[in-house]
């Protein structure tokens, strides 16, 4: 049995383990939950700028690496 496991990566350079897959320039919050629009003015965002996933023993790991997007 295959595990696969979901992280955002900061662009700092942290990373935060969240249980739904995620698409590239998709907008989201600190936790990694899609943002609806219209974004409110006083809202840290990060966009979704890369995935890759890597194959380990146990199962594969995708990674979504975001950058902030300033308001």
């Amino acid at each position: 049995m295959r595990l696969m496991s979901r992280e955002i990566v900061f662009p700092e350079g942290d990373s935060q383990e969240i249980p739904h897959p995620l698409a590239v320039n998709q907008l989201v919050d600190l936790n990694g939950y899609p943002l609806e629009l219209p974004l409110r003015r006083r809202q840290i965002v990060y966009r979704v700028r890369k995935i890759t996933t890597s194959s380990h023993r146990n199962g594969e790991v995708v990674s979504y690496y975001l950058e902030q997007v300033p308001l």
